[in-house]
């Protein structure tokens, strides 16, 4: 396939009308005179028409490879390597990069064969030609500052991708950790809100014995918080980077100090805390921290689609459901029903789900696909694990602000179950023994009597004791506050 330079570059609406032409071991090729890429980006384009999402629109990535090349021009130029001059055009185009002046310059398809070759070549060419043009140069003088000469110094592919990769899934996990938090919190709140209120628990659907509505959303809290603290946990392994490993961890190519130049360098632009792995050989064929990653993040979304699994249930109705709760009511839910309101945000949040669950099995398989001593599948990883991240993360936001932040209890409705719940003959079991507490639920099912009114009448308890035992502290195991 060859692309049509219309369909690829435009400046203000309108198609470029010049061209330059550049040159590559494959032959040449004419580039919009306007385009910072050059030829890689060109043949990468027409190679990948896959996805039709551009590496430009992954931000942290973006971010993060703005912030690799301006540590390898700063550590080259340290060494001797790469002349003061070049050096700080470099570090100024690598600079406006990584704060997303030059997003649109990056078209290379997401999904790409060649272990993210495309995409570290295409920032190659971007920053050299922004380089270029602060130098005073046209785009495409590359005999006065080239791609891979001067901006790939000492550099691979194989480190600078997996590098930035990392770094911006940390980035996007810190951001997501953020949220996670908020949405605990929201829940906690509420589970204070709602301490008092009590209600008939449920196992496989059936009623079961009481507990409280603050109980059930205390729980909500506390399983996310677990969610997150395994993330907090994972989080170190994502700051162990091979940059300086160059092809295959050996680091040829580049200067024996360059590892620990480059890396401090780095540190200091991302402030995370990067370390260089302990065997760069192993660093650089291994991916089973995106597998990790992948599967927590898995596990995040299982379980908050599961409490909105429960939002759902829990709302149902208004008349022939649960109705144990009321969800704020952000859409009219039905082109045929009139007044008819759905649970939407916990239903987005489900799909949501869905798809981190598909991506995790992508992720599985691309990690298992890796040959000898590299993995060339990183580039499906990022796409997954970043859009993961980036969805869980709205997702978790939408689920707090249009959800869970205006939930209310249907008390009316709860407190008159309880009052109608066998449910309570639970606790009396140890005092009246299992088989009469079974006989009397039974028997309060059948006719509609309550269970304190046929205990009192079979002289199985005292009223006072009776009284003692069924009340909210001994049914749920938490003091209610005095109104």
């Amino acid at each position: 396939m060859t692309i049509h330079l219309s369909e690829i570059h435009e400046t203000n609406g309108a198609v470029a009308s010049t061209v330059r032409l550049e040159r590559d071991s494959l032959g040449e090729r004419e580039v919009p005179g306007e385009a910072y890429w050059g030829i890689s980006t060109l043949r990468a384009v027409e190679n990948f028409p896959v996805s039709g999402r551009p590496v430009g629109s992954m931000r942290s990535l973006i971010w993060a490879f703005g912030s690799v090349k301006c540590a390898a021009a700063r550590a080259n130029t340290a060494l001797g390597l790469l002349d003061p001059k070049r050096s700080a055009a470099i570090e100024q185009a690598a600079l406006e990069v990584r704060d997303g002046a030059f997003d649109e310059q990056f078209p290379v398809d997401r999904i790409q064969g060649g272990a993210g070759t495309s995409t570290n070549m295409n920032v190659n060419e971007v920053i050299a030609n922004r380089a270029l043009e602060i130098l005073g140069f046209a785009k495409g003088q590359y005999e006065e500052l080239d791609p891979i000469d001067h901006v790939n110094r000492g550099q691979s592919t194989n480190d600078t991708y997996p590098t930035a990769v990392k770094i911006s899934l940390a980035s996007a996990l810190g951001d997501y950790c953020e949220e996670h938090l908020l949405l605990i919190e929201s829940f906690a709140a509420k589970a204070d809100q709602f301490a008092g209120i009590v209600k008939v628990g449920r196992t496989q659907l059936q009623d079961a014995v009481p507990m409280t509505l603050g109980q059930e959303f205390g729980a909500f809290a506390e399983t996310l918080r677990e969610d997150l603290a395994r993330m907090k946990e994972l989080a170190p392994h994502l700051k162990e980077i091979n940059l300086g490993a160059t092809a295959i961890g050996t680091g040829i190519t580049a200067h024996p100090e360059y590892r620990s130049l480059v890396t401090r360098e780095l540190n200091e632009l991302t402030q995370l805390n990067l370390v260089s792995a302990h065997d760069l050989v192993e660093a650089t064929s291994d991916t089973g921290v995106f597998m990790l990653l992948s599967g927590i993040l898995k596990r995040s979304a299982v379980k908050i689609s599961k409490i909105c699994n429960d939002l759902r249930l829990l709302s149902s109705g208004p008349q022939a459901g649960f109705n144990e709760i009321f969800l704020p009511a952000v859409q009219a839910g039905s082109s045929i029903m009139p007044g008819k309101v759905n649970p939407v945000i916990p239903e987005m949040v489900n799909q949501v789900a869905f798809r981190v669950v598909g991506a995790d099995a992508t992720v599985t398989m691309a990690v298992e696909a890796g040959q000898l001593q590299l993995n060339a599948f990183e580039p499906v990883m990022a796409d997954c694990l970043l859009e993961s991240m980036e969805w869980l993360t709205a997702a978790s936001r939408t689920l707090r602000t249009k959800c869970v932040d205006g939930i209310e209890a249907n008390e009316p409705v709860l407190a008159k179950r309880m009052e109608e719940s066998v449910s309570i003959v639970t606790g009396m079991a140890p005092f009246i023994g299992y088989a009469n507490a079974a006989k009397l639920a039974k028997e309060s099912l059948a006719t509609g009597r309550g269970i304190r009114e046929l205990v009192i009448e079979y002289g199985l308890l005292e009223a006072d004791r009776l009284d003692a035992l069924i009340s909210p502290t001994a049914l749920a195991g938490v003091p209610v506050p005095a109104l």
